[in-house]
């Protein structure tokens, strides 16, 4: 499963190419995107995200990311479907590319077993 930030081009090997943030990216269009499936409800949630971008520590943010995340299965099953399917390419907005909730994502499935 690769992590590519939404403004970058596509790349043939991205197979679905999932967005997993729960705002559409400023200034792209779908078309330039060329986004398969939005996923906004893996996302982390408005309040949690509003927190994080406040000022809240990284630490914390993952473990109240994973904690959403093991609290609410449904949409973490809907890229285990995906997967079954074939390559899947977590996509995000967010200019860091070492701090992103995609990256924790990708970790969270690996350590479970999906």
């Amino acid at each position: 499963m690769k992590v590519r930030r939404v403004y970058e081009a596509p790349h043939p090997d991205d197979g679905q190419r999932v967005l997993v943030d729960r705002l559409w990216p400023r200034g792209l269009s779908k078309e330039r995107a060329r986004v398969d499936v939005w996923l906004k409800e893996v996302a982390p949630s408005t309040g949690l995200r509003r927190w994080y971008h406040a000022g809240g520590s990284w630490d914390e943010f993952q473990e109240r990311y994973l904690a959403e995340l093991q609290a609410n299965p449904d949409p973490v099953q809907t890229l285990e479907r995906l997967r079954g399917q074939g390559p899947v390419t977590l996509l995000y907005g967010i200019k860091d590319a070492k701090r992103n909730h995609a990256l924790l994502l990708r970790e969270f499935l690996i350590s479970v077993g999906r």
